[in-house]
């Protein structure tokens, strides 16, 4: 396994960057002798996102993330964005399309890892599940699953999460309805989706005493009348580490994994 601590500058935030990345070395020698190589194919790739006060070290510093994803030969990207809740925020923290756009690109320009829909997925904890939930609503074609662990997926929890520095990251326009709100956000999805089956498969979880727990429970109502494919589970536990190290694994697990099998 290949951990990759990389630095790079991102033109969108005109901005030098962070991310770490998880590669599995699968790799045989190749048939001259002369060498190693991966057998040519393109791994399947999860972005992983971090919550409001973390960055992008936490998940390795606090889950096993990195034995898990040897375990299942998964890439792992886990970008850097402050406390933006993945958002463009004026001219020069446009962290959306730096994480939407940019960040995929270079990924997959420096990584082997997947570049087609089938082998990249989405996930995050808290703030980072609102991400993940974002991307792949807003996103469809591009993802095939994203994970939600205990995701800030309502904006009345968000305000409560942020407090008046919510209005510096969503401006002054009115939040309902727009591209930040995961409510109307699977609304317009269910609605221009012409085959639900089609569409990306959402994980979502979250512990029976987190703070978030009840906007956790809004989401999934309304996703379910929707008729959004969502698996969901909910049990003992907190806004925690222990936690999210826990439900990762499942997610892992959860993950079409199989499906992927791609050339370079």
């Amino acid at each position: 396994m290949a951990l990759i601590q990389c630095g790079f500058y991102s033109d969108i935030l005109s901005l030098s960057v962070s991310m770490n990345v998880i590669v599995p070395q699968a790799l045989a020698m190749n048939a001259g002798g002369t060498g190693w190589e991966n057998g040519g194919r393109r791994l399947p790739v999860l972005y992983l996102l971090h919550g409001l006060s973390d960055d992008h070290s936490t998940w390795l510093r606090r889950t096993s993330i990195e034995r898990y994803a040897e375990e299942r030969g998964v890439a792992v990207v886990m970008p850097e964005v402050h406390r933006s809740f993945y958002s463009d925020i004026g001219k020069h923290r446009q962290y959306w399309t730096f994480v939407s756009k940019e960040l995929p690109s270079i990924a997959e320009a420096l990584f082997p890892v997947a570049t087609d829909r089938s082998g990249r997925f989405v996930a995050g904890l808290s703030m980072g599940g609102y991400g993940a939930f974002k991307l792949a609503l807003r996103l469809p074609e591009r993802y095939a699953a994203a994970a939600s662990l205990s995701g800030a997926l309502d904006f009345a929890g968000i305000g409560a999460f942020m407090g008046d520095e919510a209005q510096e990251v969503f401006g002054d326009r009115p939040a309902a309805g727009s591209d930040n709100d995961l409510f109307a956000l699977a609304e317009r999805l269910a609605r221009g989706a012409a085959d639900k089956e089609a569409l990306p498969a959402f994980y979502q979880c979250c512990g029976t005493e987190d703070f978030l727990y009840d906007d956790n429970r809004r989401f999934l109502d309304h996703v379910r009348k929707l008729g959004l494919s969502l698996t969901y589970e909910e049990g003992p536990g907190t806004h925690a580490w222990d936690y999210w190290d826990a439900h990762i694994r499942k997610v892992l697990d959860w993950l079409p994994l199989e499906k992927v099998n791609r050339p370079i």
